[in-house]
């Protein structure tokens, strides 16, 4: 188990350096905590990355599902369905590589899947060795979300992910295992990249008051939560498969790098708008026009990431809902935030955008636990946050499960 989790911390670093490369080659940028956005990179540059990217990826996933066998889905692989090493290979890194070049669509899925086939490897090893054939699946879940902790230095949030998401149950031998793996992949993966946090927040602490705002942050994160999980799972499900996945990828490219030539906040996996809600500067305080412009452009940049995630889904993409889920949330969190502080002075804006990260992630994953743990390890929060965004959190997964379960 220890060995496993020290590889899948290699396997997500490694993806980490990857993607790094990616985007240095193709956009001819690095994106950090202080500059997230392409906006220095040309605008024809911008367009023309994640167009080439969109038809790359086409002809690669084409191939996939119509010259081999499907890669199976981590949730697939924890059941037990093998995951071939060469095509899963190419799959992880194909999904790396577009979202590097700008594909608006998450990159989580990736080193999920990377520890997932690791963890069906250790554990088809392993029963040579007297492994019982039970520890397979708790293997396989742990690896997966010990590739999420490696390559966002988030163990809580792989921990969690592996247990509420994929095992669905707990007791002392699954928390054991998906803690301690995940904790080694952090530790590698973070010896690889780097402990800096990945979203950069302000410095004002969270006041108990904050808890009379979330009561209305976290309703409405639940709805739009449950709003984007259906349209997410409905691209899912009429996703786009053989011949036609090139032609249609590579439109949906085009019209990302389009909208990018002025909104640059949609390209990839939705760091620049998360970090576009949580900028310090919008506490300063607005009134009148100044405030309309910040509240029309984070309405809008969410709309548009919104859709143009689920359409590079339904065009036949693979990649994951979680990073761009916390943008939503953190733009529209921000929006409410500018609203309420007219009313309550002094608050802090940045504070209502991670609330609402967490709060519409939660909604969308349906996993509370994981994504008030993800917000807290990826902003390096301090632990009186838990009190607001717990609560926001829980509101948001109540209304969302009222919705979800209709759909």
């Amino acid at each position: 188990m220890l060995c496993l989790g020290l590889l899948v911390g290699l396997s997500s670093g490694l993806l980490a350096r990857f993607f790094e490369l990616t985007q240095v080659g193709l956009l001819g940028f690095a994106e950090t905590p202080e500059a997230p956005t392409a906006e220095a990179v040309p605008p024809i540059r911008r367009l023309a990355s994640v167009t080439i990217a969109g038809l790359a990826a086409g002809l690669i996933w084409a191939w996939l599902r119509t010259r081999t066998r499907l890669v199976p889905s981590v949730g697939q692989a924890v059941k037990g369905a093998p995951m071939p090493p060469g095509r899963t290979v190419v799959h992880v890194l194909t999904q790396i590589f577009f979202v590097a070049a700008g594909g608006s669509i998450g990159r989580e899925v990736a080193p999920r899947e990377a520890g997932a086939l690791l963890g069906g490897l250790w554990s088809r090893m392993g029963r040579r060795l007297g492994l019982r054939d039970q520890d397979g699946p708790l293997l396989v879940a742990s690896a997966a979300g010990a590739g999420f902790a490696g390559i966002y230095i988030a163990p809580l949030t792989g921990a969690f992910f592996g247990i509420e998401v994929l095992l669905r149950r707990v007791d002392a031998e699954v928390v054991t295992v998906n803690l301690a793996m995940s904790a080694l992949a952090t530790l590698v993966g973070g010896s690889i990249k780097g402990f800096a946090p990945y979203y950069k927040v302000g410095p004002e602490p969270f006041r108990p008051w904050l808890m009379a705002v979330v009561l209305l942050i976290g309703p409405v994160m639940g709805l739009l939560g449950a709003g984007f999980r259906r349209m997410t799972s409905w691209a899912e499900a009429h996703r786009t498969t053989g011949p036609a996945a090139i032609w249609q990828l590579t439109g949906v490219a085009l019209l990302t790098g389009l909208v990018a030539l002025a909104v640059p906040q949609v390209l990839g996996n939705g760091r620049a708008l998360a970090q576009m809600g949580m900028d310090q500067r919008l506490s300063a305080g607005f009134s009148g026009l100044q405030l309309a412009q910040p509240l029309a452009l984070l309405a809008l940049f969410a709309l548009a990431k919104a859709l143009l995630t689920t359409a590079t889904i339904r065009a036949g993409a693979f990649g994951g809902t979680l990073t761009p889920s916390i943008a939503l949330g953190s733009a529209m969190g921000a929006v409410l935030g500018l609203l309420l502080a007219c009313l309550v002075p002094g608050l802090p804006v940045w504070q209502c955008a991670v609330i609402g990260a967490a709060s519409l992630l939660a909604a969308s994953q349906q996993a509370p636990l994981m994504a008030m743990a993800m917000l807290m390890e990826v902003c390096h929060l301090p632990v009186m946050a838990f009190m607001p965004m717990g609560l926001a959190v829980a509101l948001s997964t109540a209304v969302s499960r009222l919705f979800v379960a209709k759909a």
